[in-house]
């Protein structure tokens, strides 16, 4: 059981690294935020089919749920980091760990531990840090609604998620691409074909940050409550940023560097105790 977790959390640590990638290779494309959004979940759907074959199309009504979720998730934050800088988009999405705390023990049935509602405290107080620049000039505050919005769908996917059977979730997040990519069909048809440069950015999006990502982050979410999968993801937004200033030049500031580190050993810390201090604990 030890190892199976371990390795649970090592699958979630990778798809917070590859989905940290997504900021840069949606600034550096030129097509609009629906062109993109189109072909990156249609080649997520492509990579799911050799990883779950049949279990794709096993569905129940949490499934569909789920994909209702995921859907307007890819979109709005796809959407917002077009519109607003990376680090806004992500930073902001990532309030879902507080709406999961509240949420999580009333859906899932889970106890609250005081060290949950600590480690999200020092959260979002490294996320304030992050906004004291941000907020005083504003890129676009269309795309900080946006993102916003995208940390409370993201808190429904992650419980909706949760509250389903492990056969059921693969297929959550196939119908979810499916969604996405129906709902951006007219923008794909009236674009131009990328060149082959923007394809090799589409289908890393696709195959590598978002289908890998969520593979790795589905096995992850199968032996780990809710809200530490969602504590561990954050690593994304503090990544994410990284990516978008050595790659794009985008800077978002001391401030924000500040928060991220405030984050990071917040997750490590929370990591540490439920993992050395609580088992010495139960001894």
């Amino acid at each position: 059981m030890k190892s199976i977790r371990g390795y649970a959390i090592f699958m979630t640590i990778l798809a917070a690294l590859l989905w940290s990638s997504g900021g840069l290779f949606i600034k550096l494309l030129p097509q609009d935020a629906f062109t993109i959004l189109f072909y990156r979940s249609f080649y997520a759907a492509l990579i799911f089919l050799p990883f779950f074959g049949r279990k794709l199309f096993v569905f129940n009504k949490l499934s569909v749920i789920s994909s209702l979720f995921y859907a307007p998730l890819l979109i709005t934050f796809v959407t917002s980091t077009k519109i607003t800088t990376a680090a806004n988009a992500i930073f902001l999405q990532y309030t879902a760990p507080a709406f999961v705390l509240l949420l999580e023990p009333y859906f899932v049935r889970t106890k609250l531990k005081k060290i949950n509602i600590f480690t999200v405290v020092l959260c979002f107080a490294g996320m304030g840090l992050f906004f004291v620049e941000q907020f005083t000039t504003p890129d676009n505050w269309l795309g900080i609604g946006l993102a916003l919005l995208g940390g409370v769908i993201l808190t429904g996917l992650l419980i909706s998620q949760k509250m389903n059977e492990p056969k059921y979730q693969p297929g959550a997040i196939f119908l979810g691409n499916i969604i996405v990519c129906l709902v951006t069909l007219p923008w794909f048809i009236s674009s131009p074909l990328p060149s082959g440069s923007e394809n090799i950015y589409l289908m890393t999006l696709g195959f590598g940050q978002l289908g890998l990502g969520f593979i790795f982050f589905l096995y992850g979410q199968k032996h780990l409550p809710a809200i530490e999968s969602s504590l561990i993801s954050m690593l994304e937004p503090i990544l994410n940023p990284v990516w978008v200033f050595i790659g794009y030049g985008e800077f978002p500031g001391y401030w924000a560097i500040s928060g991220g580190l405030v984050i990071l050993v917040a997750l490590i810390f929370r990591l540490y105790w439920v993992e050395v201090y609580e088992k010495k604990l139960t001894f």
